[in-house]
């Protein structure tokens, strides 16, 4: 039987493909490999699934530091504003969080799942699980998709395979070899999005393994000590480096700044007071000291910082926690105070492009029609989401990206199969 829309890729982008797709009037199929549809939708925002992010376009644009310019046009025809509606009138409330951030009010990524699961068969959408394509043949009129045992011939196809990120959700990047068929040009890939690896003895010892820190800017400077770019949120220290939202956010600079210098590690500085200067601090501590002068610093301190991460630091600068104000020298005061509001850890790179949550690079889209997803290089071919080359931070960012260029996809594949 010959289709009107085949969408490669069960995930956030070629649910909504193949959704808009079908009810757009095409005979639609969607062929996922793995054994369940919306895999990556199911762990999005710790499994509660943040589905998008209602910050304004222009900040939204802002946190899609790969490319967000390009889907300007996809965000005119379905933005942040049209997921909340295609949710709510689809019966699932939302709630806004911190930082623009919108959860189901059931807080379970399952309520989003079945309800896009619901609407496929809706709109008579055939899906095939457990279903390997092993290549995709282009025509003039007609494209093949060649399973194993089978061709299915279709008026369009929408590659929604994903990037190279959470390979046991089923990517694994061989839309790129489908792309590459077509005549695109794939731009280097990169893991966004992921933890931070050091060496520094406190990691390799897990001294702060496990400690967080909350509200903190992090901070990824030059080899000359200048600012590269900065990052306000929270941190926990691992075994292995630095990940929390502010450090995964940092992670595609290291990446590029590593590359750019060509050196072995870059510093990030770590400041636990970033609306406070530094000799203000230092009058703080002082002032605290002062007013218990019997009191250890440790304990006229207590308030500043978490108990470990304050006796981090003043090992690292050596003042004796056991110390009173009786004892106290000033410039150990002032050196605390530098490490409290400028921490260095040495960074030598990330975790691998598969332990990331996003794949930077991709599709180049030059290559693509904005409002359309649409190939410029071959009739009646669309990619959606993570295989083009547009990559944001955590939040809702990415999944606003997938669910707007995944509606264009649709909507311009069915009207092209149908035209």
């Amino acid at each position: 039987m010959k289709y009107d829309v085949v969408v490669i890729g069960g995930g956030p982008s070629g649910l909504m493909a193949a959704i808009t797709a079908g009810r757009n009037g095409a005979k639609t199929l969607l062929i996922e490999k793995g054994n369940k549809l919306g895999r990556k939708l199911a762990i999005s925002g710790g499994g509660r699934c943040n589905v998008t992010n209602v910050l304004p376009d222009e900040e939204l644009i802002a946190h899609i530091p790969g490319n967000g310019k390009f889907l300007y046009s996809a965000f005119s025809i379905f933005n942040n504003s049209s997921i909340v509606e295609y949710f709510e009138s689809l019966g699932v409330k939302l709630k806004e969080e911190d930082k623009g951030r919108m959860f189901p009010v059931s807080d379970s990524a399952k309520t989003v799942v079945s309800t896009l699961l619901k609407q496929l068969d809706v709109h008579g959408v055939d899906q095939r699980l457990n279903t390997k394509v092993e290549a995709v043949h282009y025509g003039d009129e007609t494209h093949e998709i060649i399973l194993e045992d089978e061709k299915i011939p279709t008026s369009c196809v929408v590659i929604a395979v994903g990037g190279k990120s959470v390979p046991n959700t089923g990517s694994e990047g061989q839309g790129y070899t489908w792309a590459k068929n077509a005549g695109h040009t794939i731009t280097e890939l990169y893991p966004t999005e992921v933890p931070l690896t050091s060496d520094e003895p406190f990691i390799k010892d897990k001294t702060l393994q496990g400690l967080s820190l909350y509200d903190v800017e992090v901070t990824a400077l030059k080899p000359n000590g200048k600012p590269i770019q900065s990052h306000r949120w929270d941190i926990l220290f691992t075994h292995q480096g630095i990940s929390g939202p502010a450090a995964l956010r940092l992670s595609q600079f290291v990446v590029k700044a590593l590359k750019k210098f060509k050196v072995d590690t870059i510093d990030i500085s770590v400041d636990c007071f970033p609306d406070e200067g530094e000799q203000n601090l230092v009058d703080k501590l002082m002032k605290e000291a002062k007013d218990n002068p019997n009191k250890s610093v440790k304990n006229a301190w207590k308030n500043f910082l978490t108990e470990r991460y304050l006796l981090f630091l003043m090992d690292q600068v050596g003042l004796d926690p056991s110390t009173t104000y009786h004892h106290l020298k000033k410039k150990d005061v002032m050196d605390l105070a530098h490490a409290m509001k400028q921490f260095k850890v040495k960074v030598n790179g990330t975790l691998s492009i598969e332990k990331a949550f996003i794949t930077g690079g991709g599709v180049s889209l030059k290559e693509i029609v904005p409002n359309e997803m649409a190939s410029k290089i071959m009739d009646r071919l669309y990619f959606c989401g993570e295989i083009l080359d547009i990559h944001g931070y955590t939040g809702g960012f990415n999944i606003t990206a997938a669910f707007s260029t995944g509606f264009v996809a649709g909507l311009h594949a069915a009207q092209r199969a149908n035209a």
